[in-house]
């Protein structure tokens, strides 16, 4: 398969690859209620699925990292896909919502791999403009998954039960296990030990090293905003404002368009403006919707429009942010892409897991614990950005 920035096939299997932790949260979300009511638990329960999901993703990214770059690119693909085709199947299967949690965990395990080797592979072949330019077209792709799988997920939810979204994860493993096939390994020559000091080592200096630091705070506020209402807001706009469920899943793809056009505006600016000055635009947008969205739902405003509309705006903001931040941070590690995007992904997942469990305590029928969420992403991704990426006092 041709490796070029411009090969459409090339993009969108990477573009899928990095959409699969998407897929399973939002193909999945719509199937929440409906799975709460059918087992009989309380909403917290419910969310364990998503949760747990989340660590089996955070956890996957530190794995996975440094076998890929020990191992190679595509030995991590194949294995990782079939673990997510196994645990799909199984969640299908079970028959309780600690079952389910415990499956979801292995899956997100698997199809965190992914999003690993999709961002790995980038550092592989690009740097810095052209890598961000890739990793914003890849987002394109990936957008359409959020946009597409809740209205694809609420459609199947309303014909067959909750049960057959798992199904539909499972065809996508499959699938993707066939089209990795004529993927060329695009690992360095030079491999790195899995000896545990080593890899010890080489995350230490990673973390202490600020030119992925600074960035990498950036991307974790904008990681924080986007799941928290990928976690939430089912619950937000159907049980608490009283959405349908197809309602819910047109919404939600209604914010995604906002992702994809974010993503669309940054592959065709970074060459131009420049990675720093984009930053500076999705962090202060990321900071404006926010805060809006927050000042509408603590003013008691409950229309969805109130939530849909300042969300569409800060994932616009995160699209900015995202591939620009995710390409600077991991630029200056060539020979360690793996252990960076491991650390990118691992943070950013196991922020989320704390946000969706935390937002499941918090729920009270309203949008005010997700637009505060939010808000706080806003105002911690425009002061990351100004005050330590720009130093500026």
């Amino acid at each position: 398969m041709k490796h070029h920035a411009s090969s459409l096939p090339f993009t969108i299997l990477l573009g899928a690859l990095i959409a699969l932790p998407a897929l399973g949260t939002d193909f999945f979300v719509p199937a929440l209620p409906e799975l709460t009511e059918a087992l009989a638990v309380p909403v917290s329960t419910g969310q364990l699925t998503l949760t747990m999901y989340f660590v089996g993703i955070a956890a996957g990214q530190i794995v996975w990292g440094p076998l890929a770059d020990r191992f190679g690119r595509k030995p991590v693909l194949y294995t990782g896909l079939g673990v997510m085709l196994a645990a799909s199947i199984a969640s299908a299967a079970s028959v309780s919502a600690l079952a389910i949690s415990a499956a979801r965990l292995a899956q997100g395990f698997g199809m965190s791999s992914g999003s690993l080797v999709g961002r790995t592979i980038v550092r592989d072949l690009y740097a810095h403009e052209d890598a961000a330019r890739l990793l914003a077209r890849m987002m394109i792709v990936f957008s359409l998954v959020p946009m597409c799988a809740p209205v694809a997920g609420a459609l199947v939810v309303g014909w067959t039960g909750w049960r057959a979204v798992f199904v539909g994860m499972a065809i996508a493993a499959a699938a993707l296990l066939a089209a990795i096939g004529p993927l060329r390994e695009t690992a360095p020559a030079e491999r790195r030990s899995i000896h545990p000091l080593a890899i010890g080592r080489t995350f230490a200096a990673i973390l202490g090293d600020r030119r992925f630091v600074s960035p990498f705070l950036l991307v974790l506020c904008a990681h924080v905003g986007v799941l928290a209402w990928v976690s939430h807001s089912s619950y937000t706009l159907v049980r608490g404002l009283g959405v349908s469920t197809l309602g819910f899943g047109l919404m939600f793809a209604a914010v995604m368009v906002g992702q994809i056009v974010g993503a669309w505006m940054a592959s065709r600016l970074v060459r131009r403006l420049g990675i720093g000055r984009l930053l500076q635009f999705g962090t202060a947008l990321m900071l404006a919707a926010g805060a809006s969205a927050a000042l509408l739902a603590w003013a008691g405003a409950a229309h969805w429009a109130a939530v849909v509309v300042p969300f569409m705006a800060f994932l616009f903001g995160t699209a900015i942010v995202l591939p620009n931040g995710m390409a600077t941070a991991i630029s200056p590690f060539p020979q360690s892409a793996g252990y960076a995007s491991s650390l990118i992904g691992a943070m950013g997942f196991a922020a989320g897991a704390l946000v969706s469990s935390g937002l499941a305590e918090l729920y009270d029928g309203t949008a005010r614990p997700l637009a505060s969420v939010a808000a706080v992403a806003g105002a911690g991704a425009f002061f990351f950005e100004r005050w330590l990426l720009r130093g500026k006092a």
